[in-house]
């Protein structure tokens, strides 16, 4: 029988092949995690050298926020959160290793843009710092406010979004500046500690960070201006929704725990005693959880196990045992912060 000129097992036949190449590239779009379990290791994007986010210690181990929540993802994951690759990344290298598939996800700070998130063939997952862009200079420049640095040079990071934050800042307030431009954050701020430029510039929370790595840290300040609202997150490969749900969904584990009281050292007295339904739920004693994103039951339980809450990273890496910085907008919600976590239901 014809229709419009077709047979109809011709429409049935390209139907199928239709839903056919509709199946085989779901599944194909869907082997992240099976990938990571057949490896037995969780590869990781990072950038090295940065004080309080990864930078090694007295030992020569890589440790930090961002080394952390790739070993809670670790932890949930594989059951182990030593089982991690750390691999040095800067920004165009970041995005083409997503592309590429040779990292599994990058933790390191990069800023969630709209231009970033749509068509670069990769996703971000959910907001793990709130933070934003500021000023560095030497001391002896004498200036107390980016209002004052009308025709300063700045050592500025390619395709990062510094420059563009710049450029709206000082073009908001009628000034101009004069730029020199470097392939990766750690050559500009190589670039500033040698005094090429005036001022070094980027997220206020790397700043603190890396102005410990200068020769003389106390040579500088950091201005008092947020420029930018930088909301910083990590990243996967884009199209597979199981592995985006379970970077989600582990750093949400992880605030949740915190918000409940749940530490690296109580947690198993927890398991074990409380009544709460989200403490039970969120560890694995009730609910089937771990199942809708193809982990075992007790797969948060692990990565809170394994590196403690979100404040409990916080404070061994950014505040009062690592950088001293104030968390700012990076409390839970109840303590008039922006960090909350979708419920456990």
């Amino acid at each position: 029988m014809n229709i419009f000129g077709f047979k109809i097992k011709h429409v049935l036949t390209a139907s199928l092949a239709v839903l056919s190449f509709g199946i085989v590239t779901s599944n194909a779009q869907a082997d992240r995690l099976a990938d990571v379990k057949k490896a037995g290791i969780l590869h990781c994007g990072v950038v090295p050298g940065v004080p309080g986010y990864a930078f090694p210690n007295k030992e020569g181990k890589m440790v930090g926020f961002d080394v952390d929540l790739c070993r809670a993802i670790a932890a949930a994951v594989l059951g182990d959160a030593n089982k991690i690759r750390t691999t040095k990344m800067k920004l165009p290298v970041a995005f083409n290793a997503m592309k590429a598939g040779t990292v599994d996800v990058v933790t390191h700070r990069f800023t969630w843009t709209f231009g970033r998130d749509v068509g670069q063939g990769l996703d971000f997952t959910r907001v793990m710092v709130f933070d934003g862009q500021g000023f560095m200079v030497r001391k002896k420049l004498g200036v107390k406010s980016g209002k004052e640095l009308n025709g300063a040079t700045f050592c500025l990071t390619t395709g990062a979004t510094t420059e563009s934050n710049v450029s709206d800042f000082f073009r908001t307030h009628g000034m101009k500046f004069k730029q020199v431009t470097f392939g990766s954050m750690g050559e500009a701020q190589k670039a500033y500690d040698q005094g090429r430029c005036d001022v070094f510039v980027t997220d206020k929370f790397g700043l603190g960070a890396r102005r410990l790595a200068m020769t003389n840290p106390g040579d500088h300040i950091i201005l008092p201006e947020t420029i930018s609202n930088e909301p910083i997150s990590p990243m996967v490969p884009h199209g597979d929704q199981v592995w985006r749900d379970i970077v989600v969904w582990t750093l949400n584990s992880l605030i949740t725990a915190e918000e409940y009281g749940i530490t690296s050292k109580n947690i198993d007295k927890m398991r074990s005693s409380s009544t709460n339904p989200f403490i039970q739920r969120v560890l694995g004693k009730t609910g089937k959880f771990g199942g809708k994103i193809g982990l075992g039951k007790d797969w948060a339980y692990r990565a809170i196990k394994a590196v403690g809450n979100y404040g409990e990273i916080w404070e061994n890496h950014l505040g009062k045992h690592g950088l001293g910085m104030p968390r700012g907008k990076n409390e839970l919600y109840t303590n008039g912060g922006l960090l909350i976590s979708p419920p456990f239901r």
